[in-house]
């Protein structure tokens, strides 16, 4: 399975732990050493995977950074037309993950919002996914607390990365649920 746009290796490394022949990829050397390949995902989209989980960037498409937008059609443009190579990806079965965004109204709406507090993290963030032959995601550890954590991060040279980590605790649900299914 792939886990496109991941630097972080913590999904490839959910599947993986229940093993799984998961390899991530993104233009960033992974965090976790493991499987990963370093460069463009359109490069190997082609191979054959039987699941795609992909977590395109999301600086030009979330709706947190609207009053940008009139400044950003470009960029905007082309990250959508990323978002749709991925959804028509050559996979059986495909997850995208990103916050709210714009996807939804350019592109279809997501298939479901899930949120840390779901899985077990006492934290809010709106996580969309947009599915294609996958179920959705069943809360694993719904607990209290819903603190904006991710919201109230500070300016800062790794805020970005910082902000793009998926929980551990979504990561494992991905892995228990859908890994079931490959």
């Amino acid at each position: 399975m792939l886990v496109a746009c991941e630097f972080s290796g913590i999904v490839r490394e959910a599947f993986v732990q229940r093993g799984h022949n998961a390899v991530s990829c993104d233009l960033l050397p992974t965090e976790i050493p493991g499987f990963h390949w370093k460069g463009d995902v359109r490069d190997i989209l082609g191979e054959p995977w039987d699941m795609m989980i992909a977590f395109p960037p999301c600086t030009h498409l979330a709706v947190s950074g609207a009053r940008w937008f009139k400044n950003k059609q470009r960029e905007q443009k082309e990250s959508l037309e990323f978002v749709q190579t991925l959804m028509d990806a050559p996979i059986p079965m495909i997850a995208i993950e990103n916050p709210v965004s714009v996807i939804s109204t350019r592109i279809r709406k997501p298939d479901q919002i899930v949120q840390p507090w779901m899985f077990g993290h006492g934290e809010t963030k709106a996580t969309c996914l947009w599915l294609k032959n996958l179920p959705p995601l069943e809360p694993t550890n719904v607990v209290p607390g819903r603190e904006s954590r991710i919201h109230r991060m500070p300016p800062g040279p790794n805020r970005g990365k910082d902000r793009s980590r998926t929980y551990q605790g979504i990561a494992d649900a991905m892995a228990e649920q859908w890994g079931e299914i490959s």
